[in-house]
């Protein structure tokens, strides 16, 4: 495994740890705010630039959702009917370098690959690639 760091030291356990536990909140922010119609978790955790694709059944094509669009479609209610019952959310933090981490997340309804930057407002959601399971 390699030494995680941040703004160009190593970091520490505790460092790592804290890092680690806000890189998940804010993707819990995405997933749980999704499935629970709650647009204010949504926003908090996204970049304005966020760039969320999936990739179409022609296997070029690629589906494209921005930021407006994931918070409109939380407040609308969309995430509720797909997250009923078990939502088995697997948060995996596989790494945190500096300013960027990188999380994948099982679901019972998806599999997401997910990028985030530490911006002055805390860890944000820059990117994800994401399928359904």
């Amino acid at each position: 495994m390699t030494k995680s760091t941040v703004k160009g030291a190593a970091m520490d356990v505790q460092e790592r740890t804290e890092a680690e536990a806000a890189v998940t909140s804010a993707v819990l922010d995405y997933f749980e705010g999704w499935f629970d119609g709650d647009a204010a978790r949504m926003e908090r955790a996204l970049h304005p630039e966020l760039a969320k694709r999936k990739l179409l059944e022609d296997g070029w094509s690629l589906d494209e959702t921005t930021t407006e669009q994931m918070i409109d479609a939380t407040a609308r209610g969309v995430g509720r009917g797909r997250g009923s019952g078990d939502r088995q959310i697997e948060v995996e933090v596989l790494d945190v370098y500096r300013t960027i981490a990188n999380v994948t997340v099982r679901s019972a309804v998806y599999r997401e690959y997910v990028q985030l930057a530490h911006t002055r407002d805390g860890w944000k959601i820059v990117n994800t690639l994401w399928e359904w399971t």
